[in-house]
């Protein structure tokens, strides 16, 4: 169990939790930042609103874990995409990925932790990341672009 300075306590198991959300977060904000080079203008706003959605996450992330007294993660150098990225449509793609890793950590954070704030966090991440997700595949031409139960396997 991680302790706060101030008596409040994590149990390990939210902690390995918040760990592996943290580094979707920084896979998240890196993927973002890479598509940025193969996507078109008009797509400027919307990759700026999902990097800043994952910055403002990853770093209330942080600040969480630094509160219960752990040391959070660090962000790899780079990330290996599932396929290269060259164009377009393998930079919509890789965001659709970034996007359901996103809603995978922040739903195993929902299924291990009781601190009703951290509940919270994790529920507004794990919507927000579904919610990003979708548009990306809406974009992509992915039917259907909703899935069903965010952060779980899909059949």
């Amino acid at each position: 169990m991680q302790t706060e300075p101030g008596g409040a306590a994590l149990p390990q198991e939210t902690v390995d939790a918040l760990q592996q959300a943290l580094s979707a977060e920084h896979a998240a904000v890196w993927v973002y930042g890479l598509v940025s080079a193969f996507l078109p203008d008009s797509y400027d706003k919307a990759v700026d609103k999902g990097m800043s959605a994952h910055r403002d996450r990853r770093d209330a992330t942080e600040r969480l874990l630094a509160a219960a007294a752990v040391t959070p993660i660090t962000p790899e150098p780079a990330y290996t995409t599932p396929k290269p990225v060259t164009d377009k449509e393998s930079a919509v793609a890789v965001l659709v990925v970034a996007e359901d890793d996103a809603t995978v950590a922040w739903r195993a954070v929902l299924d291990r932790a009781d601190d009703p704030g951290v509940r919270q966090a994790a529920l507004d991440s794990l919507t927000e990341a579904a919610v990003r997700g979708t548009h990306w595949r809406q974009d992509a031409g992915t039917e259907p672009a909703a899935v069903p139960m965010p952060g779980q396997p899909q059949a």
